[in-house]
């Protein structure tokens, strides 16, 4: 279990060299970097510009891991998911030519014209046509836990179970939703089939870091847990402190 970061929010107004340069330095080995951000890498990027990327994350000692895009397929028009699944597409053709693991995509809610059934149905669907298209690029699609109403871990497993192909996975959010009396550990056990990435966010606060850390290494979770914490005045000072408090909540539960 490594550890990441999310340029939403805290790094949000930080450049590409910014980031490179000084997330390292500060214990961070991953980048998740999200559409709109400071950073400028997008799909709009050239041939010429997105070897650039590339070559300056293989320069560097920080790993280029995904792409955050806001990309969602609930719409119960035909036109706007078949928008989503195409511009999909292109973030994955984007982290094929710039050596990213995978793009994170989100559900939003349910059509309310459709239902939860359906609506599950057609996430899943588009997922799978994503998954496969990602699948002949080497890259990943990550759904992220997320939405008022999709993001309740049974609907979160109702989709995968929709989607069903191996290359789709979930990005665990730290959400409310996750904590039962207390615990995360029955939903954990629920999505962790699918699990291939994980946001985290304040880790001083009330959400049980410690169990889902605990529960993480025990099912040998290899991949990356990415900040995802609020904006800092202090920035660089604030991932120091976060990257402590990480280290420290790993080795209480190894």
């Amino acid at each position: 279990m490594m550890l990441g970061a999310v340029t939403y929010n805290t790094l949000k107004d930080w450049t590409l060299d910014q980031i490179v340069e000084k997330l390292p330095p500060l214990g961070f080995h991953a980048v998740e970097l999200r559409t709109t951000h400071k950073h400028g890498v997008e799909i709009a990027l050239s041939k010429a510009e997105r070897e650039k990327v590339r070559e300056k994350f293989s320069r560097s000692k920080l790993r280029l891991l995904s792409y955050g895009t806001t990309c969602e397929f609930h719409s119960a028009d035909p036109a706007v998911r078949r928008k989503n699944v195409d511009e999909t597409k292109q973030w994955v053709e984007l982290a094929h030519d710039t050596g990213a693991w995978g793009v994170k995509v989100r559900p939003n809610g349910f059509a309310k014209e459709l239902g939860p059934e359906k609506t599950i149905q057609m996430i899943g669907e588009s997922l799978r046509e994503c998954a496969e298209y990602g699948a002949r690029m080497g890259v990943e699609i990550w759904l992220e836990v997320h939405g008022r109403e999709t993001q309740p871990p049974d609907v979160a497993a109702a989709i995968m179970r929709a989607a069903n192909h191996k290359n789709v996975g979930l990005c665990w959010n730290s959400n409310p939703t996750d904590v039962v009396n207390g615990s995360v550990k029955k939903n954990f056990e629920l999505l962790r089939p699918w699990l291939k990435s994980c946001h985290i966010n304040e880790l001083a606060g009330p959400y049980p870091y410690r169990e889902l850390f605990a529960l993480m290494r025990a099912s040998k979770y290899d991949r990356f847990t990415l900040c995802e914490a609020q904006a800092s005045p202090e920035t660089e000072r604030f991932l120091r402190w976060y990257n402590a408090l990480w280290t420290e909540l790993g080795r209480a539960c190894a």
